[in-house]
């Protein structure tokens, strides 16, 4: 029998016995509260939730953006390009900036967080896929199971979380946000969140946001316009998911699964 997360679209390039993962780590569904408009041009790489506004990063050559958007109408009210032959990934806030990465270029830039003027630009090797951030680091994914963590001043690396699921390592991280103590992923391609413990790079949760979005003939890309969207207010406890050039974001609650491995497994199918 294939492994819970085997059963959650290939979490993991592993299979083990299905009562082991149902014992182990917890699933959860969701329920939608709400949902807010959201641009079906934005090609998503990067999504945070600051003060009232959703604010957003951008891919692919020559459209790459960093935004701020009326969570209520989507509008963009302020905005930043991003030139060929860059393609911008994640953002976080930090303070008074706001940092960007790139895919494949190696280089990061730092902007001004209120009037989004370029202030600075960091390097690092490899690829660059997500970043969020706690009170003391800034986390980076570049889709391999290993998140960075980054000193905020320097933006350096010092140090890393080996993420892995019952020993097993967890490719393909994506879009990352702190949740209250955990840092949430998504993994790329599937409508799976795992839930992290940054201290033991354990997953501890999985989220299965299977049928959540459009349908893929709803999509221009069906292949690439995935789920890569999480922003978490913490001052109202609400959680915001989206995927690239979906019309909608949701705020969903999450919601425990009945029997969590079989129901997980049934809700994949």
């Amino acid at each position: 029998m294939k492994s819970l997360i085997c059963s959650l679209l290939l979490v993991l390039a592993c299979c083990m016995p299905m009562a082991q993962a149902q014992d182990a780590i917890p699933v959860y569904g969701y329920q939608v509260v709400r949902t807010y408009p959201h641009d079906t041009n934005a090609y998503t790489e990067g999504f945070f939730y600051r003060d009232g506004y959703f604010y957003e990063g951008t891919g692919t050559v020559g459209e790459s953006t960093i935004r701020k958007v009326d969570m209520n109408t989507g509008k963009v009210l302020q905005q930043a390009e991003l030139g060929p032959p860059d393609y911008g990934e994640g953002i976080v806030a930090w303070k008074d900036r706001l940092m960007e990465l790139t895919w494949q270029s190696q280089h990061g830039f730092i902007y001004d967080l209120k009037t989004f003027k370029r202030i600075g630009q960091f390097q690092y090797p490899g690829e660059g896929w997500a970043l969020t951030a706690d009170s003391r680091h800034i986390y980076m994914s570049d889709g391999t199971p290993t998140l960075r963590i980054l000193d905020p001043a320097t933006l350096k690396q010092v140090g890393k979380i080996d993420v892995t699921a019952e020993g097993r390592p967890v490719n393909n991280l994506n879009e990352v946000e702190w949740v209250k103590g955990q840092i949430y992923a998504n993994v790329w391609l599937t409508h799976v969140i795992a839930r992290i413990d940054p201290a033991s790079g354990k997953v501890v949760g999985v989220i299965n946001l299977t049928g959540l979005g459009p349908k893929p003939q709803e999509t221009k890309d069906p292949d690439n316009d995935v789920l890569n969207g999480i922003a978490y207010d913490a001052v109202h406890d609400r959680l915001f998911v989206t995927g690239k050039r979906w019309p909608l974001i949701y705020e969903i609650k999450l919601v425990p699964l009945p029997n969590n491995a079989a129901g997980a497994a049934q809700a994949a199918h």
